[in-house]
């Protein structure tokens, strides 16, 4: 379980020698994020200066952390690679098989039961290649990476998109699919285009109701679900050094939604007491000795519109609590204005349920502010209007709050607390009543709200904001309640007022547990027997997917044409669909049913162009490979956007998708698409998407030439017999176009490991 200080002081020891030389070769002063990728390189000592947004670079990742979710799949793959052992440190975290329901140990008791084979199988083969476990009930994945193993400097991969919660901690974490986990995790390098820069100036400092998530809840507000992509957020000034160390690590777990790469700060003295807290005081002496080295250089701060590509300031002292949403995590609302937004949008006034938790909010802090709302209006004699849940984020956290009376204070207000796992977050929660489909809202503390996204019902209009507001609007019941101004009737007819939220950012009797949850790896794993039974519906070893044929694709069938946002949600919903997260047959049942069909408007329902008949997405893509047909799915802007989950590009892959064509690609599900030997294609020409009808097929006439920068024609070949000629542009590499070629990345790395 112990954090890794040997491998940390290598990190420190090369940093200064390679920075030196990077800001050399760079010819000026240098961010954060460019000192640590330059020396992170694969190759070493830094030899070049790459371009922005423009060149792909081999890193070496100090780390690689998965949840049980993308865990199984990446973990199948990397029995295929062929290694004996992960090359670098990895975890394997059980934290989304756990349905939040009743309570923490009902919940997790059935989890334990429902999911047996699937922790087993991932306790033994973590056993088997070295690979610390954490155990169900241990916690959620970002805030045991914050509380066990993220330092300052420090590179990281994960299989979760808010992997980027380590950056709270001054690293440069990155969520991934599992392919890319186990290229690392097999000893190889780990590409990414190097990232455009984002600097955040943050002014000020935060007062009264006004929390760290206001922070990113603008920032997701001023760049949109995209304004991120292609980019690293790098947050300074007095603003960013007043704040938490979680505090800081929420702001970089939610910048997974507004598409950035990562997002991170510089080390300071919130950094240290955090790290001296969670027992890391080695850590903090190693990182004193460079800690100009894990900041950027003082001129970029000061002049931050000379080094970013694009400079946003925030005032922390004037910045206002704010409520994002419905269905989107970038619509912002500050709460001053709520009344008259929902009035105007016909939102649901009446708040059903608040939820706090989730990898984003879920620290000591977010656990004590909260409560202290809760608190106040247990001693104002308030009865809360709305339901309340809290999700722990680790089994420290958990012990530690109920030592200190913090979740006694939420029971008081009849408070369920679920176990220390992703629960609703992730739409692993069985609420009553969401089967009814009726209008209604619910606040909480997650980064997504997507439609479906907590509780299976589209009519559920869910909005982010902070722990404290969360509580504030729970007791009143209502969406337009402003804690800052409005007043409250308590059950004695009296006109109250809640008081701003207050909470320690560290426990003052410090961190304790009795059992954390940890499993280490055998010494030796060679006699770890690994079992998946032929007739499991939750687990399916993997067959290698067939490598190109060396031809041009020819009446290929419209699969979809999806319009409007298509996140990872709609291409692989989670819910009920998690427990087939290692079962790629079974999981492939869910492909793109969520989509919209741009021809009729409707989810789950597209044209059988063999037959004329109507029916599921997955029905349709299978009876096109049962009749040996390629397919292709053509999407909107965006496409991808979410959780970095690899089935939304497996699941395609498995049922013969061979392309994807989109206006634009999230950064994550482009490369997943990539690893997974499918061309991810984008239009030269957007309107082009209008031209593609229903019953086309479809010919790539050029693929024998693939090539990198030279686009792709494609014929969309319509049912009178005209056709239409595009241009799709696209951007591999030399060695992505191996991918292709071999038939994904892995049947690269399975047959260096063969040969």
């Amino acid at each position: 379980m112990a954090f890794d200080i040997e491998m940390i002081e290598k990190v420190y020891a090369n940093m200064t020698s390679r920075v030196d030389k990077a800001r050399e070769l760079v010819g000026r002063p240098l961010t954060l994020t460019e000192k640590i990728l330059y020396n992170h390189l694969w190759d070493g000592t830094p030899s070049k200066v790459f371009a922005r947004g423009a060149d792909y670079v081999d890193f070496a990742p100090d780390r690689v952390a998965c949840q049980d979710a993308t865990a199984q799949m990446a973990l199948l793959q990397f029995m295929h690679a062929g290694k004996k052992t992960v090359a670098v440190p990895t975890t394997v975290h059980c934290d989304h098989l756990i349905q939040a329901k009743v309570g923490a140990s009902s919940d997790l008791a059935v989890a334990n039961k429902q999911s047996k084979e699937v922790f087993d199988f991932l306790s033994s083969v973590s056993d088997k290649y070295g690979i610390g476990f954490w155990k169900p009930g241990s916690g959620i994945i970002h805030q045991i990476v914050l509380e066990n193993y993220a330092f300052p400097g420090g590179l990281m991969i994960g299989t979760d998109s808010h992997t980027v919660n380590a950056g709270g901690l001054g690293m440069l974490a990155i969520g991934v699919g599992g392919a890319d986990a186990v290229d690392v995790m097999s000893g190889m390098s780990w590409e990414l285009k190097f990232p455009k820069l984002i600097g955040v100036k943050l002014t000020g400092k935060l007062s009264g109701w006004t929390a760290p998530k206001d922070v990113i809840l603008k920032v997701a507000d001023i760049l949109t679900v995209k304004g991120g992509t292609g980019a690293i957020v790098e947050y300074f000034g007095e603003g960013a050094t007043s704040m938490s160390c979680t505090g800081k690590g929420t702001i970089c777990n939610m910048g997974a939604e507004i598409g950035a790469t990562t997002s991170t700060f510089g080390y300071d003295e919130s950094m240290r007491r955090y790290l001296s807290a969670t027992g890391r005081q080695d850590v903090v002496d190693a990182a004193d000795k460079v800690a100009s080295y894990l900041t950027a250089d003082p001129e970029v701060y000061a002049n931050p519109e000379t080094y970013f590509d694009q400079v946003i300031e925030i005032n922390l002292s004037e910045l206002e609590p704010h409520i994002n949403g419905p269905f989107t995590p970038d619509r912002g609302t500050p709460v001053s204005k709520m009344k008259e937004e929902a009035a105007a949008n016909g939102w649901p006034i009446k708040v059903e349920w608040g939820l706090i938790g989730s990898c984003t909010n879920s620290s000591y802090e977010d656990m004590a502010r909260a409560a202290s709302i809760v608190n106040q209006a247990v001693e104002l004699g308030i009865s809360p209007k709305a339901e309340f849940g809290i999700n722990p984020g680790s089994e420290q956290i958990r012990y530690t709050i109920e030592r200190d009376g913090i979740i006694a204070t939420f029971e008081k207000m009849g408070t369920k607390v679920f176990t220390n796992a992703c629960g609703p977050c992730i739409g692993q929660w069985d609420r009553a009543g969401a089967d009814k489909g009726e209008k209604n809202t619910i606040v909480h503390s997650f980064n997504r709200n997507f439609s479906k996204r907590a509780d299976g019902n589209p009519n559920t209009h869910a909005f982010v904001t902070s722990p404290e507001m969360v509580a504030a609007l729970a007791i009143s019941g209502r969406l337009d309640f402003n804690p800052i101004t409005d007043t409250l009737i308590n059950d004695n007819g009296e006109e109250v007022k809640l008081s701003t939220p207050y909470g320690d950012e560290l426990p003052k009797k410090g961190f304790a547990v009795e059992d954390a949850g940890f499993q280490a790896p055998a010494a030796d794993g060679s006699g770890v027997q690994i079992a998946v039974s032929e007739t499991s519906d939750r687990l399916q070893l993997l067959a290698p997917f067939q490598p190109w044929d060396g031809k041009n694709i020819s009446g290929a069938k419209l699969l979809i044409k999806a319009f409007g946002k298509c996140t990872t949600d709609h291409i692989s919903m989670a819910g009920p669909w998690l427990r087939f997260r290692g079962h790629l047959d079974n999981i492939s049942n869910n492909m793109l049913i969520g989509a919209v069909n741009a021809f009729t408007d409707k989810t789950n329902s597209v044209k059988n162009q063999l037959t004329g008949v109507y029916d599921a997405v997955p029905a349709v893509a299978r009876a096109y490979k049962a009749a040996g047909v390629p397919s292709i799915v053509v999407g909107d802007h965006n496409y991808g956007e979410g959780s970095s989950r690899e089935h939304a590009a497996m699941e395609p892959r498995f049922l013969g998708v061979q392309a994807v064509l989109v206006k634009s690609f999230a950064r994550i599900h482009e490369t997943n698409l990539k690893k997974q030997g499918l061309l991810g294609l984008t239009f030269a020409n957007e309107a082009d998407y209008d031209k593609i009808q229903e019953d086309d097929s479809i010919n790539i006439t050029d693929l024998v030439d693939f090539a990198p920068g030279k686009p792709l024609t494609l014929e969309f070949v319509h049912a009178d017999g005209t056709k239409d000629i595009i241009l799709a542009n696209h951007t591999y590499n030399e060695g992505q176009i191996g991918w292709f070629v071999a038939g994904s990345a892995l049947n690269l790395i399975a047959a260096a490991s063969n040969a």
